[in-house]
């Protein structure tokens, strides 16, 4: 058994890189890369060379390649001492042509060019566009160095960069008592028992806390990152994307690290920080000791992944609850009313598109003045009950098919000949061979329909407005957000492997007679 997972993970592990690096050619290799910039109402806002630096750093930033500017370049050697102040003022000066350089501006261009152009990047430098006499808006003298990033070197990066592990050093400022505190008593609880482990220096103020919200113990010291959103969700990650709440505000009395009282809703255990974030900002210096000011806010409803798991898995468990004794039914009254009542129902579902009979569901429902728009701002459990019934008629007609066509294959099966000749009870019989064997290929399913309610339905959730994740993927592709459409992609990826993995295991729990070892004969 233990040889089998391995094995399997390990292919699965393989498929999923196998599965992103297909995404990442599509995208990064097939597609034309300007449509980024469809939906950017910044590109239209800028001109002549500030519009060419625009293009190439939001490029960069969404992974097409790597861009290093003139005045970079020049940055990294004052940093590293190559270059005193002074100087790099002086070279920094581009002229408006090149024959206009001073001397030490040439010098610098020579070494920027030559390094770049000897670690294969494309040199490009654009002159001066005057209007007139004037320089016109933003066409000042620009020069850059540009490589694309080729397909292994960016998913190693990639998948390297998917776990990031918080550390003392991560602020490079200069900060008093860098390091790491446990303590017993977290000073947000005012004294009361509550153990946490406080960092210094590290990007997140609390690395571990404990809370009164699911599932109690939360950590930041190993962080998931699946990738930068630019147009989905500006600037936020794509993990934080689908599991940070939403809704209104839940405001609360909090005692700040000054000493200050008021009603807020910040969440000062997501404290992380933010360099010169104090400095002019009364707001932050009336709250805020040091510069971990930056925080999420407690919010009334789920997150995205939240929503949908809850949905999903509630439309799973009343699937199953009414499919499989309805398919064990409907196979043994076989050719009954029911029966054909049941095979109706399945050619129907089958046969109608979905977006009909779940408009059909709300119709139906809003007659009955049933709630048919979720509200994340309300506790009422009504506006729950048509998305789940939409979810879950799908699934019910699909289980219900296959449990008859199992039940009805191993009725018919030799050995249960066998055994009614022997003279068993038909109750006997049923129990105990017909409806454990039947149950062998739903069972398998089982694990699949738990972890892919995460992934959310993309019509239903449309249709009642539920701010699931299941529409999260195609916002991605019609914004052209490539690090979405990477991230949700390995994460389905993911889901897939484990739920195969997870369903093999349950049907070799279930059959004794299954087994993952190979004998040698």
């Amino acid at each position: 058994m233990t040889k089998y997972l391995l094995k399997r993970l390990l292919r699965g592990l393989c498929s999923i890189i196998i599965v992103v690096g297909i995404v990442m050619v599509l995208i990064y290799s097939m597609l034309d890369r300007n449509l980024v910039f469809a939906a950017d109402p910044m590109y239209t806002h800028v001109s002549n060379n500030s519009k060419v630096s625009y293009v190439y750093q939001k490029l960069e930033d969404y992974g097409y390649l790597d861009y290093v500017t003139y005045t970079d370049y020049l940055m990294e050697l004052t940093k590293s001492g190559e270059l005193d102040e002074e100087t790099r003022s002086a070279a920094a000066k581009l002229g408006e042509k090149p024959e206009k350089d001073s001397e030490a501006t040439a010098e610098y261009v020579e070494k920027f060019t030559k390094e770049y152009q000897s670690r294969g990047y494309t040199v490009v430098r654009r002159d001066t566009v005057k209007n007139g006499r004037k320089v016109a808006s933003g066409g000042g003298a620009i020069l850059f160095a540009h490589k694309d990033k080729p397909l292994f070197g960016r998913l190693w990066d990639y998948f390297t960069g998917i776990f990031v592990v918080d550390s003392v050093r991560n602020v490079q400022e200069d900060i008093p008592d860098r390091g790491v505190t446990f303590t017993m008593y977290d000073p947000l609880y005012e004294g009361k028992f509550s153990p946490a482990i406080i960092g210094s220096g590290t990007t997140h103020r609390y690395l571990l806390y404990f809370d009164s919200k699911f599932p109690y113990i939360h950590q930041n010291i190993l962080t998931i990152k699946l990738g930068t959103s630019y147009s989905v969700n500006n600037g936020v990650d794509v993990f934080l994307t689908m599991t940070r709440s939403q809704g209104s505000y839940v405001l609360r009395q909090m005692t700040f690290p000054t000493g200050l009282v008021e009603d807020s809703a910040d969440d000062l255990h997501t404290a992380t920080y933010l360099a010169g974030s104090r400095e002019g900002n009364l707001v932050y210096q009336d709250r805020f000791t040091d510069d971990y000011t930056n925080v999420d806010m407690v919010r009334m409803g789920n997150s995205k992944l939240g929503y949908s798991f809850t949905f999903g898995i509630c439309a799973s468990l009343l699937a199953y609850f009414l499919a499989i004794p309805l398919g064990i039914l409907m196979a043994r009254k076989k050719d009954s009313f029911i029966d054909k009542l049941g095979t109706a129902y399945v050619v129907f579902i089958s046969a109608v598109p979905s977006l009909a009979y779940i408009f059909m569901v709300k119709a139906i429902g809003n007659k009955l003045g049933m709630p048919t728009l979720f509200d994340m701002d309300s506790a009422g459990k009504l506006m729950y009950v048509l998305p789940i019934i939409s979810l879950a008629m799908p699934s019910i007609a699909s289980l219900m098919k296959w449990m008859r066509r199992y039940m009805i294959d191993q009725m018919n099966s030799d050995y249960v000949k066998f055994a009614r000749a022997s003279g068993l009870k038909e109750s006997e019989i049923f129990s105990r061979h017909i409806l454990k064997n039947a149950a062998i290929p739903i069972v398998h399913g089982i694990p699949a329909s738990i972890l892919f309610a995460m992934t959310g339905a993309i019509i239903t959730e449309r249709v009642y407005v539920i701010p699931g994740a299941g529409n999260l993927l195609t916002e991605a592709i019609n914004k052209y957000d490539n690090s979405v459409i990477v991230g949700v992609t390995l994460f389905y990826a993911i889901l897939s492997v484990v739920a195969l993995i997870l369903g093999d295991i349950l049907m070799a729990t279930v059959d004794p007679r299954i087994s993952f070892t190979s004998k040698d004969r």
